[in-house]
């Protein structure tokens, strides 16, 4: 299944960023930390790649802590980044931003020269709850669904910081499969780009892998690890949508209410704490979906190459 999700508005917000970072000193990419592969948007890489880099994975909280390690290792080793794990409602963790900004832009700070700072992300990945949280009030509208930041905002931090919020976006075309299931299971897109069934099946199939206990957990299913690897996530999610109650008449199982409901418990980290890629399996993916997608531009341009309608010929 092939998840897309690039609604008009972010055309704007692609420009808007492009605009505004010209001058801006730091750039904090808000990332989920249960896909910090999947949630970095290239779009924004491409955008902001002059600027020093802040990575927050936020969420920290819901994720599995030994691969938020590995996830900010991988990011921390790359030049002119920092990456840094929090939970965007805490207070004390999110006030570390405003220093680890400053000592990315050293050479900026107090009332002439005030340290501006740029704050980006995918949809829904707590942007606006991180802007609260900073400012002690509720500045920034939240919501638990993408897209309900809609227009650029800015924020004084203190009297020598100002934060410029942007709506959350997406990139043009998601070239990673797997990128595109973990963002619609975390909630970065919008309902109608993607099938939950589709979705829960995905999820399903990676957790009896990945986190096998925790599912046996929150599912009675009856089996060891290696017995659930190896059932289909068709019968796992009937299960499920029988032990939940997810029934029509006839005593059927409602497919569709069982995905839900396993999409509503992984967003609620109900099964636990999940992250749902490592470094290494991202980068395997996004080389394969690089790979794929400059195939499918090449066949592209041989067709578009063949029907081309052919020019009248020349009048001498």
């Amino acid at each position: 299944m092939s998840v897309q999700w690039f609604p008009g508005h972010m055309h704007l917000t692609r420009q808007a960023i492009a605009d505004r970072v010209k001058t801006i000193d730091v750039v904090i990419e808000m990332l989920d930390a249960r896909l910090p592969g999947s949630s970095a948007n290239p779009l924004l890489g491409e955008l902001t790649r002059k600027r020093a880099t802040l990575k927050v994975l936020n969420k920290q909280d819901l994720a599995d802590p030994e691969r938020t390690a590995a996830w900010l290792a991988h990011y921390n080793a790359q030049p002119g980044t920092r990456a840094i794990a929090l939970d965007a409602g805490n207070p004390a963790p999110a006030r570390a931003l405003v220093a680890a900004c400053r000592e990315l832009a050293p050479n900026r700070g107090g009332m002439a020269k005030p340290l501006r700072v740029l704050i980006c992300g995918v949809p829904n990945v707590g942007k606006s709850t991180l802007i609260n949280t900073l400012m002690g009030k509720r500045s920034a509208k939240t919501g638990d669904e993408a897209g309900v930041t809609r227009t650029e905002q800015r924020v004084a931090l203190a009297d020598d910081v100002y934060l410029f919020d942007t709506p959350g976006v997406l990139w043009p075309r998601i070239v990673v499969p797997q990128s595109g299931i973990h963002l619609a299971a975390s909630g970065a897109v919008g309902r109608n780009a993607y099938d939950d069934q589709e979705v829960a099946l995905e999820l399903l199939d990676n957790l009896k892998l990945a986190y096998p206990g925790l599912l046996r957990v929150r599912y009675p299913l009856g089996d060891s690890d290696a017995a659930l690897a190896d059932r289909p996530a068709e019968d796992l999610l009937e299960a499920i949508g029988r032990q939940r109650g997810a029934l029509v008449s006839g005593g059927r199982v409602d497919a569709q209410k069982a995905a839900e409901l396993v999409i509503a418990d992984f967003r609620a980290a109900l099964m636990g704490r999940i992250t749902l890629e490592t470094p290494g399996q991202y980068l395997a993916w996004l080389k394969a979906g690089q790979a794929a997608d400059a195939e499918r531009q090449r066949l592209k341009r041989e067709r578009f190459g063949d029907e081309r309608p052919r020019g009248r010929p020349r009048r001498r």
